[in-house]
């Protein structure tokens, strides 16, 4: 199986911005320790403080469903289902990475 990238774009409610990057965090730091589980980014839109992407790289989609299937997931949702105004979510399979020159500004 190949690797697989989520990526989920949610818009939080006004005011919630730093509630939901904590929580993120929190959750993320459990999440992290999950079989299958290689990579995870929260970014925060430069033009729209209150849009985010949510990315998620797994070594397959096995195990990225196995944790849509789980607590960890669950509990993720409950503690951003309050926070977020809108969610949309995306799956990839990755094909090539690149990865850039070593050089200044890296």
């Amino acid at each position: 199986m190949s690797r697989v990238r989520t990526v989920l774009a949610m818009r939080t409610r006004q005011g919630c911005e730093e509630q939901f990057e904590a929580a993120w965090l929190t959750v993320a730091q459990e999440i992290r320790s999950l079989d299958g589980c290689l990579h995870q980014d929260l970014v925060r839109d430069a033009d729209d403080p209150r849009s985010y992407l949510v990315i998620s790289d797994w070594a397959d989609r096995e195990r990225l469903d196995a944790f849509g299937r789980s607590a960890h997931r669950d509990r993720l949702l409950t503690i951003i289902r309050e926070l977020r105004e809108s969610a949309q979510r995306h799956t990839y399979q990755v094909l090539h990475s690149v990865a850039g020159e070593p050089g200044e500004g890296r």
